[in-house]
């Protein structure tokens, strides 16, 4: 595939434009670029790092394809690393205004804030270059996720890093978190199912990598079986439905939607 400037497959942008209802791979393929390109202020690492993060997890694409997030809501993301989910909404909300958007996907939500907020200082400095002052929407800030004030929220993601913090901080915040959502009030998480074997002791093996790699530091993981994971969320008054999402890998990631009763 031939590659445009700025990191975009060609090919696939020219067969989505001028599509109403653009094939799924080539306006997936669109949306990677279109949301990845935007790094590029935050140098060749944010923008390689965007660029393999929004191709290869699924969790994006589920996450628009269902309508997983209320529009109009205020979006708060915990361990938002260097803010590629947003990235990814805001290009979605960009190709569904210019009528390039899947017509058997919902519609595409759009948003009154969007507030990350990452403990890596290094994902911090790569959010502020991508986003501050182009984006009035987006507020990216460094800090401790169990300890940050939450403040008024519609909708709280949790991707991949509940499992950083120690089993009573993971209580305490999940516990806080159901405070914060208002009646129908959603939150997303993924975690890794410790049931699972060996695809868990892979996705761990995996998880622990990339973790050393990126912040030079051992990680202590604290994780649990899907069942307790249910359990937990359930008790505080969640109502939870599960959904694998690992895609073809051999990992034990689990999508968690927890949605506060009405």
């Amino acid at each position: 595939m031939s590659t445009a400037p700025g990191g975009s497959p060609s090919g696939a942008r020219r067969s989505a434009q001028g599509r109403g209802a653009p094939a799924p791979r080539a306006f997936l393929n669109t949306l990677r670029a279109d949301a990845s390109r935007r790094f590029w202020a935050g140098g060749r690492f944010a923008f390689f790092h965007a660029w393999g993060k929004l191709g290869g997890d699924p969790i994006f694409r589920e996450v628009l394809r269902r309508g997983l997030l209320p529009s109009g809501a205020r979006l708060l993301d915990l361990g938002c690393g260097q803010g590629c989910l947003f990235a990814w909404l805001l290009a979605a909300q960009r190709l569904s205004e210019r009528g390039q958007w899947p017509a058997d996907w919902a519609a595409a939500p759009r948003f009154q804030s969007l507030r990350g907020v990452e403990l890596l200082a290094r994902d911090v400095e790569r959010a502020t270059a991508t986003f501050a002052g182009q984006h009035p929407l987006v507020q990216v800030e460094q800090g401790d996720m169990t300890r940050v004030e939450l403040g008024q929220v519609d909708a709280v993601t949790i991707l991949d890093a509940l499992h950083y913090v120690d089993h009573a901080s993971q209580e305490r915040l999940l516990r806080r978190i159901r405070a914060a959502l208002p009646p129908g009030g959603l939150f997303l998480t993924r975690v890794g199912d410790a049931s699972a074997g060996w695809s868990f002791r892979m996705s761990n093996w995996v998880d622990r990598a990339v973790t050393l790699a990126r912040s030079h530091q051992r990680p202590r993981l604290f994780c649990r079986s899907l069942g307790e994971w249910q359990a937990l969320l359930t008790g505080l008054g969640f109502e939870v439905e599960t959904e694998p999402m690992s895609e073809g890998k051999t990992f034990a990631n689990v999508m968690l939607v927890c949605r506060v009763p009405a």
